[in-house]
């Protein structure tokens, strides 16, 4: 699959849209690979990383859809203190609510069940610099494809026309591929404090 294949486009995503954002974060939250057999809510991994971007930041929400369905996805937002505030008035509360009385059961349950309860905060350096962040996720159809640098580019344009200073994003340490990819495409790595960050800033 290329970014010439009849029939994809990349565009905004659509309110009726929040299945899909759910259904590929789930297919790729084991560092790119489907993590089905990890989660026995398979609607964890989207409350965390992926649907409240939709609901919130529509705008920066933007999919890779065939005529039939989104197979892939980037999200961003372009202030990530301000998103996460809204997070604590405007999603935390719900997922809560749908989630009450989950116990652990798959590997990682235990470690987003911690997060619902406890979410974690983007180091306050990255904000100078680095105020929007963002993530990316395809399908395996879609992936390795050049679909995912058009997204990305879509993206940015988004970030930049908001005026936004810089965008960061953070990379599980075991996706190498993911790494070389931002590298490829004009991010810097910025990773401090145990944590793999990759980040670009925005020229006047």
């Amino acid at each position: 699959m290329t970014t010439d294949t009849p029939g994809l486009t990349v565009r905004k995503a659509r309110p009726d849209e929040s299945d899909a954002l759910f259904e590929i974060c789930l297919k790729t939250a084991d560092s790119g690979n489907d993590a089905t057999d990890l989660y026995s809510n398979p609607r964890l991994p989207g409350y965390l990383w992926a649907a409240a971007y939709g609901a919130l930041e529509p705008d920066f929400t933007f999919v890779l859809a065939t005529p039939d369905r989104a197979i892939g996805y980037v999200l961003a937002v372009p202030d990530t203190q301000a998103f996460a505030r809204r997070l604590e008035t405007e999603w935390w509360p719900m997922v809560r609510r749908e989630l009450a009385g989950t116990t652990a059961q798959k590997p990682l349950d235990a470690a987003a069940l911690a997060y619902v309860a406890n979410p974690q905060t983007h180091p306050a350096w990255l904000q100078d610099d680095y105020p929007a962040h963002l993530h990316i996720n395809l399908l395996p159809e879609a992936q390795s494809s050049g679909w995912g640098r058009r997204l990305i580019e879509t993206e940015l344009a988004a970030l930049r026309a908001h005026g936004v200073k810089g965008v960061h994003l953070g990379v599980s340490p075991t996706n190498d591929r993911a790494k070389g990819f931002y590298r490829h495409i004009g991010f810097d790595d910025i990773s401090r404090d145990g944590k793999i960050l990759f980040g670009m800033r925005f020229t006047a």
